[in-house]
């Protein structure tokens, strides 16, 4: 058990960029579910084998050992090797709860504070209208039994047209019914639990921001005026003035790169038997299968540790045939 549990722990360095490079080739959609599925998976793999590490250490204290009828010797692996690593996994499973925990409760925290800070303005419908002088917009997200809202100041309603006010609430009522926060705070606890799955976090809010983009073009009918609303208001948006009330895992209109996003709206969708899009077929199915040996053999692994450890528990308890 002691090398296959090493794995879980491994792998993102080989996954992580995988997912970030098929994640660029893929539509907004899909990629933002390939995000945050493989930074769950990964995760989940990571805890299970700190958890595995720990259990396996434990197993040697001679308190519990006494209490599981276990039998040392039997139990296989260098003690000198698993007693350390299984502290250093107890230390690690309790900075990754204290951590998600706190993430959890500053979020929760973050979206109270914002809906009763947006309670008192004005509403109609599902949007929200702030006096601030500064250009800002943002989806809100409810709870059970309300709605969520947009969330818009006036300095940003001043900024855009009539037309261009639309794309905008269009885009940012795509966020609250895809629940795009929810996508943003599972890859935040993620990273919680193993560092490098950071790196996803940038690439899934451009995700998020493209497919609220193109659902706001199909909404409006017309991809040119979303595609100036976007601009606009992120030219209107000052980074340097903060955010009214704005949650940290709430997606702002103006956030990401946004010429990036303008020139994707403006780009129409290539033919599908082009040669260059049957190549990029192919090296998408190379990177695919890539990602998928990686996070399979990441689970295949972390479950390979347990048989063995139960497998280890059972002999030392002279449970097995022969015993």
């Amino acid at each position: 058990m002691i090398f296959a549990v090493w794995i879980p722990l491994l792998m993102p360095l080989l996954a992580v960029p995988a997912a970030r490079r098929l994640a660029e080739s893929l539509p907004p959609r899909p990629a933002a579910w390939l995000l945050t599925g493989c930074a769950a998976l990964l995760a989940g793999c990571t805890t299970a084998a700190l958890g595995l590490l720990a259990t396996a250490g434990a197993l040697r204290l001679p308190p519990v050992a006494a209490l599981e009828h276990l039998s040392l010797p039997l139990l296989g692996d260098d003690p000198a090797v698993s007693v350390p690593a299984a502290w250093v996994a107890v230390g690690l499973l309790a900075a990754c709860a204290c951590a998600v925990a706190y993430r959890t409760a500053r979020h929760r925290g973050e979206l109270r504070a914002a809906r009763r800070g947006t309670a008192a303005h004005p509403v109609s419908g599902d949007l929200c209208v702030l006096p601030d002088a500064a250009p800002d917009a943002y989806a809100l997200p409810g709870r059970p039994g309300r709605p969520g809202r947009v969330v818009v100041t006036a300095g940003m309603l001043r900024a855009l047209s009539p037309a261009e006010r639309e794309a905008l609430f269009a885009h940012e009522r795509a966020h609250l019914a895809g629940r795009h926060h929810l996508f943003l705070l599972t890859v935040a606890l993620a990273a919680a639990c193993h560092p490098l799955l950071r790196s996803l976090r940038a690439p899934l809010a451009f995700a998020l921001e493209r497919w609220a983009d193109e659902s706001a073009a199909s909404r409006v009918g017309d991809r040119r005026l979303t595609a100036r609303a976007i601009g606009r208001a992120a030219l209107a948006a000052r980074p340097d003035a903060p955010a009214p009330y704005r949650p940290r895992t709430v997606l702002a209109a103006t956030a990401g790169p946004v010429p990036r996003r303008v020139a994707a709206l403006l780009t129409p969708d290539p033919e599908p038997h082009t040669p260059a899009l049957r190549t990029g077929f192919r090296g998408r199915r190379l990177i695919a299968a890539a990602l998928l040996t990686c996070v399979s053999f990441s689970a295949a692994s972390a479950l390979d540790a347990a048989a063995d450890l139960h497998q280890t528990v059972e002999v030392a308890q002279g449970e097995t045939t022969g015993h």
